[in-house]
């Protein structure tokens, strides 16, 4: 069976480590806050000026003031700082984030991404993501394996319009859990979810890939 974007988030949660500074886009990735190990310490970091971000707020705790870069609300922790966005990104830029998570709508075998925009559809804005793929140390993808029509969004080469090329490491999907390969070569398969087979895997997913001499069954 695929897995649920809850059972995603806790399997991307499985990248931070401790004293990480993580960056974790809009959609799935922010449920990884729910999901940080206990007794890791990951700060959090906020392209709208938010260093520290603890759990997503029950309901009866919700402050309409503190938000994400995605507008949804979110909490803070005793260490949290604030500060304005030219800052934010100074340290996106800088290279001082350690990881950024991301969802993306499109994925290439060499590591491209495209995140930002669907051609003809109305855009506000690129966010922060351009600057998220230059400037942080390693990028890990989480979405799902196929788009609403059954198509692969795991490509030899991305159709839409690139949000950065050759800068995604991993993918994590509902489906499985591919590495890029440094050589540009295509894509290793590292984990299969449980109840997934590998005639599905190819089924759907377009870009070139080979198996893992240490390949993880992943529940």
């Amino acid at each position: 069976m695929s897995r649920t974007r809850e059972q995603l988030a806790a399997r991307a949660a499985r990248e931070l480590q401790d004293g990480f500074y993580v960056n974790l886009g809009i959609g799935i990735p922010t449920l990884v806050a729910n999901y940080i190990p206990h007794g890791m310490e990951v700060t959090l970091q906020s392209e709208n000026g938010m260093l520290g971000m603890g759990p997503f707020p029950y309901e009866d705790e919700v402050d309409p003031d503190l938000i994400n870069a995605g507008k949804q609300t979110i909490s803070e922790i005793p260490e949290t700082s604030y500060f304005s966005s030219a800052d934010s990104f100074a340290m996106i830029r800088g290279g001082h984030i350690n990881l950024s998570i991301l969802g993306a709508m499109e994925v290439a075998e060499n590591g491209d991404i495209a995140n930002w925009m669907i051609p003809g559809k109305l855009v506000k804005g690129m966010g922060g993501a351009m600057d998220l793929v230059a400037g942080v140390k390693r990028v890990v993808v989480v979405m799902e394996h196929a788009n609403k029509h059954g198509q692969s969004k795991v490509l030899k080469a991305c159709t839409l319009p690139l949000t950065g090329t050759g800068v995604v490491s991993r993918i994590i999907t509902d489906l499985c859990v591919f590495d890029v390969k440094p050589d540009g070569t295509g894509l290793e398969l590292i984990e299969l979810a449980d109840g997934v087979t590998l005639e599905e895997v190819a089924a759907k997913t377009e870009a070139t890939w080979t198996i893992s001499e240490n390949l993880k069954s992943l529940a």
